[in-house]
């Protein structure tokens, strides 16, 4: 399946992303208190987190690619967590902890298959732990209720336990999350495959999600995911 460039299509990507997830941008949301990034330069050798991400252009096909601007990027992030911004959870201790969305702590590029309607996000994130403390916590909660505006839904996350590789000592984890919401004949279902790598003080987290049960573009995500690593590693 090879790579090509992308033309203005690029910009469907985003509005799909969107409509897949859970909630509509409105506004301009403003950036999460930095709980993880802690320095006004993130990446590998203090690289902008923006330029350490896989060009839209390197994604394959059919996949067109966007670069997600911080507005949306704030969005997005959470969603793919299955827990909005603002959302109650059950068990409380479940919540997903604070994220920098401005660009020094989060940057993401997002391919949408416009067929299928299915997306591959790249999310870099500076973090100041490790990918243990990250497999504990998802460990610790495989099912949680998030409810938001009176909505709730119900996020479940397997971890697998053969990660694939990346690099050569680098760490990795990947795990598959559904998140269902809504009742009788409105249930929708998000149907999530991540792979997460950690190239020192940047977390690589690349994702497939569809909606409703069928497989998982494997053989794409894991040379997204490959592709992605590989840039962050390199600096």
């Amino acid at each position: 399946m090879p790579f090509r460039r992308l033309g203005a299509t690029v910009i469907g990507g985003a509005l799909l992303l969107a409509a897949g997830c859970s909630s509509i941008v409105d506004g301009t949301p403003q950036p999460e208190p930095a709980a993880l990034a802690t320095t006004d330069e993130a990446g590998t050798a203090g690289r902008p987190l923006a330029e350490l991400l896989l060009p839209p252009e390197q994604f394959p096909e059919p996949y067109d690619a966007v670069v997600l601007p911080p507005q949306a990027v704030a969005q997005a992030a959470p969603d793919l967590t299955g827990v909005p911004e603002g959302a109650k959870v059950d068990p409380p201790g479940c919540l997903p902890p604070p994220q920098n969305y401005g660009p020094d702590g989060t940057a993401m590029v997002v391919g949408t298959d416009n067929d299928s309607r299915a997306t591959i996000s790249v999310e870099l994130v500076a973090v100041t732990d490790d990918l243990a403390a990250y497999r504990d916590r998802l460990v610790e909660c495989p099912v949680v209720a998030a409810t938001r505006r009176g909505v709730t839904a119900t996020v479940t996350t397997t971890v697998d336990p053969s990660a694939p590789p990346a690099a050569a000592g680098v760490a990795t984890l990947a795990f598959t999350r559904t998140v269902r919401s809504g009742e009788g004949r409105e249930v929708v279902t998000q149907s999530m495959t991540s792979r997460i790598a950690q190239v020192d003080d940047v977390r690589v987290l690349v994702t497939y999600m569809s909606f409703g049960a069928g497989p998982a573009d494997t053989a794409t995500l894991g040379r997204v995911f490959e592709a992605s690593v590989e840039r962050v590693r390199v600096g």
